[in-house]
């Protein structure tokens, strides 16, 4: 039995909940936690129903998703996230750890910024069969097992750059109040550019896109469980300068004003 890891962050309020839905996140086996964040599985019903438009904003790692007929590797989607499902379907994803896929990839991952790479190109004959075999196995454990068969021919463990790398963007994922690059290189000392050139090659993205990233999922958390908003307190604890800056981040990124997006996240 797989373990669970916790619930996803950056998921934007769906405008409609009929129809079945199931998102399952899955901790990989002893010996690939740095190369692999967790599995994960997208399980849909609308049959009867209408389709529905899903959002996320994602996160600065790389995934290898597979879809039938649309497997591949994606780099961090910078924008935000929307498909529409439709039927019943389903989809099983790997979401590597910040450097987990930069050996493998052998180029810097800011490379991979907003596009795919097909299967065949990553894991030459091995990617051109595993969407089939995953898709037949009848178990996410069993999918799984068929991802990490895969992933120990092909991958290699992260040199130091990518557990560096890793290590800052856990801590600004956890730490709200990182809010600036400056926080960050109070904590690891290194030049401006430095950093930069390690998020390029390891994560694919800048420092600063990430610690924005991250507190608008922060932002999204403090909306779903606070009673009552403090939209200018908010502002500050998310390091904008002032209110109207952080809700023009949030309105561009997530399609809708804070008090919009508060409404339609509290519909019954």
């Amino acid at each position: 039995m797989m373990r669970e890891v916790g619930p996803a962050r950056g998921v934007l309020a769906p405008a409609t909940g009929v129809g079945a839905f199931q998102h399952a996140r899955l901790a990989p086996s002893s010996g690939l936690e740095d190369i692999v964040q967790h599995y994960w599985s997208v399980r849909w019903d609308l049959r009867g129903h209408a389709p529905q438009r899903r959002e996320t904003l994602p996160h600065p790692n790389v995934h290898l998703v597979i879809e039938r007929g649309r497997s591949a590797v994606w780099g961090v989607h910078t924008r935000r996230f929307e498909t529409t499902l439709a039927g019943c379907g389903e989809v099983f994803g790997v979401k590597f750890r910040v450097g987990g896929f930069r050996v493998l990839f052998g180029a810097p991952v800011s490379r991979l910024r907003d596009r795919s790479l097909a299967l065949g190109e990553a894991f030459g004959a091995d990617g051109a069969r595993v969407e089939e075999e995953v898709l037949s196995a009848d178990t996410d454990t069993r999918r799984i097992e068929v991802l990490e068969r895969l992933l120990h021919r092909h991958a290699s463990m992260p040199g130091d750059d990518a557990r560096l790398a890793a290590s800052i963007v856990d801590a600004i994922a956890a730490d709200p109040s990182i809010v600036r690059v400056e926080d960050v290189l109070a904590r690891w000392p290194m030049h401006r550019r430095a950093l930069q050139r390690l998020f390029n090659d390891q994560v694919g993205v800048g420092p600063k896109w990430g610690i924005q990233r991250f507190r608008l999922h922060e932002a999204l958390e403090r909306i779903a469980t606070a009673r009552e908003m403090d939209w200018t307190g908010l502002a500050h604890e998310l390091g904008y300068f002032d209110q109207a800056h952080f809700i023009r981040d949030f309105k561009a990124m997530v399609g809708e004003v804070p008090t919009d997006y508060l409404r339609r996240d509290r519909l019954p």
